[in-house]
């Protein structure tokens, strides 16, 4: 199979999800439950046909179509309240570390300054 297959079978994953879109009002183009499918569609659609042509995915032409969709379906979505996502593991690592490895520190020095003090009186 040639280049031509996979850019003509993406090309239908892309019609395919144009003809979707139609059934979606311009007031629902935000709206992720509305949009979720045809999205998904699109996704599955030009990921299968990667798989099947032996491709890599994500590929250059799988993501401009992805990047086509934005643009011209939403790319006046913005979001109401922002989404936080997991710092990068290693950040996440040492956040649960550092707290750890600070309590036999601090234990011990509470246990050394508790002797100073009786030492003294």
């Amino acid at each position: 199979l040639t280049d031509g297959n996979y850019t003509d079978f993406t090309l239908q994953c892309w019609d395919y999800f144009v003809d979707l879109m139609r059934n979606v009002r311009t007031s629902e183009l935000c709206e992720w439950k509305v949009i979720s499918r045809p999205y998904s569609e699109l996704q599955g659609c030009l990921e299968f046909w990667a798989e099947r042509l032996n491709y890599s995915y994500p590929n250059a032409l799988a993501e401009q179509y992805i990047f086509q969709s934005h643009h011209r379906y939403f790319h006046n979505c913005t979001l109401e309240h922002p989404v936080y996502f997991d710092p990068p593991e290693d950040v996440l690592l040492a956040m649960i570390i550092a707290p750890i490895c600070l309590i036999p520190f601090l234990v011990t020095l509470v246990i050394w300054r508790s002797k100073d003090s009786k030492a003294q009186a």
